[in-house]
């Protein structure tokens, strides 16, 4: 039986297939750094992952305040407590928990956090006397979700370290100096992202910052990443998710 012989392409066919080959794999490459460049698309988050992001535009807002040379309030009944000068575990001012022995109530963010809600959910390691890790100022590249960060808390006269890491590592950058780090959102508070929750990066998370805690539990935040190039903007949170993320107070 005469053996079969598959007939060679011809030269001008291989260079055929060899220009289609070529254009394949650049096809593909551009498909994955599309991809790619969408998950990151904003150095942190990608706000079409998350429905629509509007423009945050920033205001003069008054400072929170943290200032620890400003001088205590007299507490009072009103808030439910009593007393002055440290808060004391055994002084008779409605705090019953060994945690609060030694503090000194005169910063007025400290003293938001343990009235009322917060007064039995003390994280542990928090020093409201820590250091802030601000050691070199804004440390972070321009327009990054973390530079952001660092400029709004200063704006609202709250901390922010020069060296807290990617956006997924700034809760337990935090934690280790000592702020108040859990799971409850208030205002100014910076919001930490896992990565890839909410469009975040899949490499570096994200950070934002709490500009408002709505009535029915939701959060509007400010944001920013590399693609802003510097302006802000924002988003809304339900109240079914907050809870997800870690949050950054004082």
């Amino acid at each position: 039986m005469a053996a079969s012989h598959k007939t060679l392409p011809s030269r001008r066919e291989r260079r055929r297939r060899a220009v289609w080959a070529r254009r394949g794999s650049l096809l593909m490459l551009t498909l994955l750094v599309s991809a790619m460049g969408a998950a990151v698309a904003v150095n942190g988050v990608n706000p079409a992952a998350y429905g629509a992001a509007e423009p945050f535009r920033v205001t003069r807002a008054a400072p929170i305040g943290t200032s620890r040379s400003m001088s205590r309030d007299p507490l009072s009944s009103a808030n439910g407590l009593t007393g002055s000068g440290d808060w004391l575990a055994d002084d008779g001012d409605g705090l019953d928990t060994d945690k609060l022995v030694g503090w000194q109530a005169d910063n007025p963010v400290v003293m938001d956090l343990l009235n009322g809600r917060d007064k039995d959910s003390v994280p542990a390691g928090f020093d409201p006397d820590h250091a802030t890790g601000d050691t070199d100022g804004n440390a972070y590249p321009f327009s990054e979700c973390t530079w952001w960060a660092y400029v709004r808390r200063h704006q609202l006269g709250l901390p922010a370290g020069s060296y807290m890491g990617n956006g997924n590592q700034w809760a337990d950058s935090a934690r280790r100096l000592g702020y108040w780090v859990d799971s409850t959102p208030r205002q100014g508070d910076v919001m930490v992202f896992q990565s890839g929750q909410a469009g975040s990066s899949l490499i570096y998370g994200h950070v934002a910052i709490v500009e408002q805690v709505n009535e029915d539990g939701s959060i509007v935040t400010s944001e920013c990443g590399a693609a802003y190039n510097g302006q802000p903007f924002s988003r809304t949170f339900p109240a079914s998710e907050v809870g997800d993320y870690q949050y950054i107070h004082y």
